[in-house]
């Protein structure tokens, strides 16, 4: 169930993303009264700019989901597979230790 909850809140930040971005760029690059023969230009550059921002920003968002998904199989199921917990305890660093001639490396 995890992994429906994080797609959902990845496909709901999408959504979001997209009306914040429709909203500040494309509803003001629409909004403008200036003149006829200039206001198509400034929509198409408007439009431009909103589909190149859009375009990217899922891009990334798609990379560092996948990127958390691979991250995801490694830890929990690829680690625990063949992971013995073999080895040294672990001993935190104290100068105490170093200064009494007990650490051992």
């Amino acid at each position: 169930t995890a992994s429906y909850l994080r797609l959902w809140a990845l496909s709901l930040a999408h959504a979001e993303l997209s009306e914040v971005l429709w909203s500040m760029v494309m509803q003001g690059g629409l909004g403008m009264d200036i003149n006829p023969y200039v206001n198509p230009i400034a929509i198409v550059l408007t439009f431009s700019f909103w589909a190149v921002a859009t375009v990217a920003i899922l891009i990334v968002m798609e990379g560092l989901s996948a990127f958390l998904h691979a991250l995801r199989l490694h830890w929990v199921e690829f680690q625990n597979k063949f992971y013995k917990g073999e080895g040294h305890l672990f001993a935190p660093f104290s100068f105490e230790r170093v200064l009494n001639g007990q650490d051992e490396e």
